[in-house]
């Protein structure tokens, strides 16, 4: 029995992929229950899928006995499109849709579309499993009828077979990273809050239920064996249980890996010993939904629930032990005005976030923001029959306006970009010698950032000059090789080559076969016109193909021509291998 599992386009281009692009965490779970039963299972990652007609080549060569889709709202028209697709080319082939988007859709999505014929509603691996074991054994419809949490179509009508619950224990499930390779990592499932903007509360019920920290300790090392060492972890909220992260903290330095993470946390639900661990264990971001700085829309309109003397303490939390807080913010809320956007940048201020992403509120199915919009505007699911992703909530307000709510969202850009410089010089990071070569890393990466990374794109002031500082002020903690390197560039740029010169000369007295630092060193003394000194620092690594060019061009200087077509001819070699 062949299984295809498909993770299909979004509807609405994107300038960034980064949200879009990695496989949802669930197919690889999925993909390991089938795995240990003995069925042949493929992934396929078509989120960026723009010809159709290879999407009908691929069903045709793999000729799967099932196909299933992993479905959010955004992507859902993406999966009726290629079902449609499947359908044209395997006719009797099984076309399952599941996922967050599905479960709350079923209905619609049976009602509306033939080509699918199975929605699996809810937590999907005990479903899914017991479904292909049933399609496999060519069981009757009242048989599979007798499965829990299936939408399906019963004598041409649609019909539920019930809740599937829970799996209560889910160290039970297969360890995805046994058969499969990512980054994107999860050790909980659930979130007890209730937000009216996420569809977590419906889909889980508010119930949290953990992974034990041996196993996900040894799907990180699973994977950090095989070349992974960074990761997002993807829980709701990650520190939601202080003694399990400290143990998954103290569980990764124990192993020796040495890697580097994400997470997303609430603000009320960490404290100093949970960041210290965390730092020490190599994360280095925390995301925080602060989503407002009115009190009102945060915690009343839309149920957040946290105070603001949280968010101040988990952002100086951050900053001082040098994880980076990066703040959500969403705009044009019921309610919304100058007045609280005002609120918002005024609290903004006061916790200093590093990164920040801003949303406009968007209505999806499941949520309560959704409840009520049908309830004000008299609709149904039938809704998503447009071809749509979401549905903006300024969209259903008579009191905003797409004008004023893009301009709330500039207003927010505006004032992080202009008060960044403040935020990074007011940083007061921890005296604790241990966390020395940590605090390094961290400013060097902000550094980093600004110059090349998310920050480098935002209308910042003076991004160079805020990168030095943060540079320099990193070997003051330790010498980190990036700083240097960091430094060195910044001060040939400015053609400052003597300057250059220095600090990358400290860079190599600690590093000295470093290829970045003894290539970024041989570009000064080339500019400088000192070919020979240069070939010093290029000739150790003669045989990378960064560095072959440039030895070409030390030599040709130098009126070496046999050496300059020694080393081009090496180039060309490389380049066609």
């Amino acid at each position: 029995m062949k299984v295809l599992l498909v993770y299909p386009y979004f509807l609405n281009p994107r300038p960034k992929d980064y949200d879009v692009r990695p496989l949802p965490i669930g197919l690889y779970y999925l993909a390991a229950v089938l795995k240990q039963e003995n069925f042949q299972v493929e992934i396929l990652n078509w989120y960026n899928l723009n010809d159709l007609s290879l999407a009908k080549k691929t069903f045709e060569t793999l000729r799967p006995d099932i196909i299933a889709f992993s479905i959010f709202n955004a992507n859902r028209w993406g999966g009726i499109d290629l079902a449609k697709v499947a359908k044209e080319v395997l006719p009797d082939t099984p076309i399952i849709f599941g996922g967050v988007g599905a479960t709350y859709l079923w209905e619609h999505l049976l009602t509306h579309f033939p080509e699918i014929d199975y929605v699996v509603v809810g937590e999907g691996e005990k479903t899914f499993l017991d479904l292909t074991k049933a399609l496999a054994a060519k069981a009757s419809s009242k048989e599979i009828t007798r499965i829990k949490g299936l939408g399906l179509r019963l004598d041409g009508q649609v019909y539920f077979t019930g809740e599937a619950g829970f799996i209560d224990d889910i160290d039970s499930l297969p360890n995805p990273a046994k058969f499969f390779s990512f980054q994107h990592v999860i050790s909980s499932r659930g979130c007890p809050w209730n937000c009216v903007f996420c569809g977590s509360p419906r889909f889980w019920k508010r119930k949290v239920r953990f992974h034990s920290a041996e196993y996900f300790l040894e799907q990180l090392e699973r994977l950090y064996r095989r070349g992974i060492n960074f990761f997002y972890v993807s829980d709701d909220t990650f520190t939601l249980d202080k003694e399990r992260v400290i143990k998954i903290c103290e569980g990764i330095l124990k192993r020796g890996l040495n890697i580097t993470w994400q997470a997303i946390s609430r603000v009320d639900c960490l404290d100093e010993e949970i960041i210290y661990w965390m730092r020490r264990a190599g994360c280095l971001q925390i995301s925080f939904g602060v989503e407002s700085g009115s009190e009102k829309i945060r915690n009343k309109i839309l149920n957040k629930k946290i105070s603001k003397e949280s968010i101040k303490k988990a952002f100086s939390l951050c900053r001082a032990y040098g994880i980076l807080p990066r703040a959500y913010f969403i705009y044009g809320c019921p309610g919304e005005s100058k007045k609280t956007i005002q609120a918002s940048i005024d609290l903004m201020k006061e916790i200093k976030p590093l990164s920040m992403l801003c949303y406009i509120l968007d209505i999806y199915p499941g949520t309560a923001l959704y409840d009520d919009f049908k309830k004000r505007a008299g609709v149904n699911d039938d809704i998503w029959l447009k071809r749509i992703e979401d549905i903006m909530y300024y969209e259903t307000d008579p009191n905003l306006s797409a004008e004023r709510v893009k301009n709330f969202g500039r207003k927010l850009h505006q004032a992080f970009d202009k008060n960044f410089p403040r935020f990074v010089e007011t940083l007061n990071l921890i005296d604790r010698e241990e966390l020395y070569p940590h605090h390094a890393d961290f400013l060097t990466r902000l550094a980093m950032t600004l110059r090349y990374g998310e920050l480098a794109e935002r209308d910042i002031p003076e991004k160079d000059y805020l990168a030095e500082k943060l540079f320099l002020k990193a070997l003051r903690y330790h010498p980190d090789h990036h700083a240097f390197l960091g430094l060195g560039i910044i001060y040939q740029q400015r053609r400052d080559f003597e300057k250059s010169i220095e600090i990358l000369h400290k860079g190599l007295s600690f590093y000295p076969k470093s290829e970045q630092l003894n290539v970024c060193q041989a570009v000064n003394y080339m500019q400088l016109g000192d070919f020979k000194k240069a070939l010093e620092h290029l000739l150790p690594f003669e045989n990378s193909p960064d560095v072959l060019a440039r030895m070409a061009a030390c030599y040709q200087a130098l009126g070496d021509i046999p050496r300059m077509q020694k080393y081009l001819a090496r180039l060309e070699s490389l380049k066609k291998a």
